[in-house]
């Protein structure tokens, strides 16, 4: 995400919250409330998606630079030793 981005997308979270805070002091009867629970639930999501998407984002980021910086092995890994079949054996708890 550009900062540009970030910032537009940071935004309308918080001008949602915003919009739910003036219906609920604006609007009257039963409407008010119930828009400003709509839009102040709405800005709250999208507020704490987007922040678990900048924490995703840093880890790839993160990941990235390490596996440039990381040399490269060239070495066949060894295989992983099998284990012994145990049937018709009882296991033995060490």
């Amino acid at each position: 995400m550009t900062r540009q981005s970030r910032v537009l997308a940071f935004g309308t979270a918080g001008a949602l919250v915003v919009a739910g805070v003036v219906c609920a002091l604006v609007i009257g009867g039963d409407v008010g409330p119930i828009a400003a629970l709509i839009l102040i639930g709405l800005g709250l999501v999208l507020a704490t998606s987007l922040v678990f998407l900048e924490v995703g984002l840093s880890e790839d980021h993160e990941r990235e630079r390490e596996r440039k910086t990381k040399p490269r092995r060239l070495a066949r890994r060894s295989p992983r030793p099998r284990l012994d079949r145990s049937r018709g054996r009882r296991r033995r708890l060490r």
